[in-house]
């Protein structure tokens, strides 16, 4: 990226609500049916069907908005977005224009050490559109099918002031969030079942120019690594337009994640070109204070809480929080391990170590995990009686996480108890030491490698079963009467 220009973003972040029913009839939320299953008149567009609001949907949102520090409105109503797309039976979306629900929120991220704070705009709540299934690239494809599942699930749309000057804060803002929206119960934020979708607005200018060049949208970007490397492609081509002498044209982008390129859909639509006038079947909303009180103080921990409340509490530091409070899920496991074994740093160390490799590697959730927490700190204690080393328990905690034995089981049949008999790890050492006198001499002349020599060969001799710690002390003393 030219350091001459300062890149611009902001994010639109749409997030399914945690319901069992669609926002506006009683189909199913469920994920995963066959096309077209779970649908009505409602949601799929027939004349003269009439929507009825779920309650849940409000609920949910509220809570979302107060756990972003938002204003939740008094007043609020929907309105209907009028445009045309073959997912969208009605031509139209019901959606929130000018009073949404929730308004001029924040969340904070942290970068290195430094905390900044992104604005939130708004939060609205809206009906999705249904779903097209490609044949391949959406670029590319000879037709689509369309699956109406999705139409009608409740969304939270919530976008951010353009606070962000990097790929990386943008991926910081959007982990943050998932978190928020996790801790507060208000979506699974499922990126890879679609609930949580994110459209980055991006745009370049001059470094010290105040007034923002023009801006590009790219669409639906489902992972953070999707986030990010688009964002940091995107800045660049602007970039590179600017500096060739071509206008940057305001548009709809869409990412390539094969070819690792944004690539032009259409022109980027203003707020007038969608008609918005207000829905005449759904009436305002009167927001009771009483009401928002209430959700307020029956929020639960949030990131933000919870990691303050590890690092005094366990006098964890900041990064270990960070990463413990990415998920409730997470938190939970960490807090439970913490109930049966009081070594906090220890089992954060697991947690980010052994727990989250084979977790990402077998790409499951820490829900599935087969390795519960009180295995995890029944495996930590035997390493602090000694039965086996650090190395050895990560061979165990592999085994563990692929069959779900209990450390005890797989430490008995694998025959890794670990040695510490001083008598018989003495023997071994003179025996090794007699049988390289040439190592003892370089031992004698400073060479610390001749010492290491040493440790390897006893951990050799054990298949790696001896207590390191026993063995060093072992061998300082041996090598000192030599």
């Amino acid at each position: 990226m030219n350091r001459n220009y300062e890149t611009v973003i902001g994010l639109e972040v749409h997030a399914e609500l945690k319901t069992a029913t669609k926002i506006f009839c009683s189909c199913s939320t469920a994920f995963g049916a066959e096309p077209n299953t779970q649908v009505c008149p409602i949601c799929s567009g027939f004349p003269g069907m009439l929507p009825v609001l779920n309650k849940k949907v409000v609920e949910i949102a509220v809570k979302a908005g107060l756990a972003l520090n938002c204003e939740i409105a008094e007043i609020c109503k929907f309105d209907r977005k009028n445009y045309f797309y073959p997912d969208l039976p009605k031509a139209y979306q019901i959606s929130q224009y000018d009073l949404p629900i929730c308004k001029n929120g924040y969340l904070e991220i942290d970068l290195d050490g430094d905390k900044k704070r992104v604005g939130i705009t708004r939060a609205h709540m809206e009906e999705d559109a249904g779903k097209l299934v490609h044949q391949g690239n959406i670029t590319s494809t000879p037709f689509s099918l369309v699956d109406l599942n999705r139409s009608g699930m409740p969304l939270l749309e919530i976008v951010s002031e353009p606070d962000m000057r990097s790929a990386r804060e943008a991926r910081a803002y959007l982990e943050k969030l998932r978190s928020i929206l996790l801790f507060a119960g208000v979506s699974d934020c499922k990126m890879q079942e679609g609930s949580l979708r994110c459209d980055a607005n991006v745009s370049v200018r001059p470094c010290g120019q105040k007034e923002l060049g023009t801006r590009t949208e790219i669409k639906n970007l489902n992972s953070f690594r999707a986030l990010e490397r688009a964002i940091e492609y995107e800045a660049q081509r602007q970039v590179e337009s600017i500096e060739d002498g071509e206008a940057i044209i305001q548009e709809t982008r869409t990412w390539d994640e094969e070819k690792q390129i944004t690539r032009g859909m259409r022109s980027k639509e203003e707020a007038h070109d969608y008609r918005y006038f207000p829905d005449p079947d759904l009436p305002p909303l009167k927001i009771e204070r009483e009401w928002v009180e209430q959700l307020k103080a029956d929020l639960p921990e949030l990131p933000d809480q919870a990691q303050q409340r590890l690092m005094e509490k366990y006098d964890l530091p900041q990064y270990d929080a960070a990463i413990l409070t990415l998920t409730p899920e997470f938190l939970e496991y960490f807090d439970q391990c913490l109930s049966l074994y009081d070594d906090a740093k220890q089992v954060s160390n697991w947690m980010m170590g052994e727990l989250s490799k084979y977790l990402n590697q077998y790409n499951i959730e820490i829900a599935a995990c087969r390795i519960k927490p009180a295995a995890m700190a029944r495996l930590l204690a035997l390493i602090d009686k000694g039965t086996i080393s650090g190395k050895m328990a990560k061979g165990v905690f592999e085994e563990m996480f692929i069959t779900g034995k209990d450390p005890d089981v797989v430490v008995k049949e694998k025959g890794m108890v670990q040695i510490s008999d001083e008598s018989t790890l003495q023997k071994m050492i003179d025996e090794i030491i007699g049988a390289n006198p040439g190592v003892v001499e370089d031992y004698r002349n400073g060479k610390e490698k001749a010492f290491g020599f040493f440790v390897g060969q006893v951990m050799k001799a054990t298949k790696g079963q001896a207590n390191p710690a026993v063995v060093n002390s072992l061998l300082k003393e041996r090598l000192k009467s030599e």
